[in-house]
């Protein structure tokens, strides 16, 4: 059995969950191009070759890692308030996105879902089905909650602006390039909202997913059944 060094020196098995974790903890460092077979296995302390005993190839190891964060999401409870438990939920998958930006791309694109996947996925419908959602309205549900939150999540990620302490620096660095005469509205926003103090793009989470559990609400009781 291959071993790998422990903090304090001792030798650890090497297996597949120790594999699965090196290679999350490399994504979450370097983003998922510094992730490697040879990379692996240098942070692992072990030849690459070794590491085929757990894995078959790099696509298998991005099958894990995936899961990995489908597993870190707090999953809904079914029989609780439903609009707890997806905001809840939602709350969680945010955080969890913004941990692992590199998987914002990746959740949805793969086709050998782990148990975690799974498990996530069902606990999901389940709660909205137990509350009397039909199986078309889960869907919807499904659907528009899991596009915001990944787009949101997509938007933080992207965005210049890291919390409010920066929203100043970027904002004024962005308006100098612009005469205001020429873009008066954006001009009036800017002042207006973004250059508040204490404004902070993420607030704007709370009040869209308060918007779509409304309107979930609403479609429930259209479409229960």
């Amino acid at each position: 059995m291959t071993s790998v060094s422990g903090g304090g020196g001792e030798r650890l098995p090497l297996s597949r969950e120790r594999v699965l974790a090196g290679a999350l903890a490399i994504a979450d460092a370097g983003g998922l191009e510094s992730l490697t077979i040879r990379s692996l296995a240098q942070k692992l302390g072990v030849k690459p070759m070794s590491v085929y005993h757990y894995v078959a190839n790099k696509d298998d190891i991005i099958d894990g890692i995936v899961d990995l964060v489908f597993t870190e999401i707090e999953l809904p409870s079914p029989g609780g308030d439903w609009r707890t438990e997806m905001r809840r939920r939602a709350d969680s998958f945010r955080r969890v996105l913004g941990a692992h930006p590199w998987s914002i791309w990746l959740l949805q694109s793969r086709t050998s879902p782990g148990a975690g996947t799974l498990r996530h996925h069902n606990a999901f419908i389940a709660t909205l089905r137990t509350a009397g959602f039909s199986v078309a309205a889960t869907a919807h549900a499904f659907a528009l909650l899991d596009s915001y939150v990944y787009g949101f999540a997509l938007s933080e990620a992207s965005l210049p602006i890291n919390g409010p302490e920066s929203v100043t620096e970027v904002a004024e660095g962005m308006m100098h390039l612009f005469a205001a005469g020429d873009y008066p509205h954006l001009v009036e926003f800017s002042v207006e909202h973004v250059l508040k103090p204490g404004y902070d793009f993420g607030l704007e989470f709370e009040f869209g997913l308060n918007l779509i559990l409304e309107g979930l609400a609403e479609l429930a009781t259209t479409t229960a059944g």
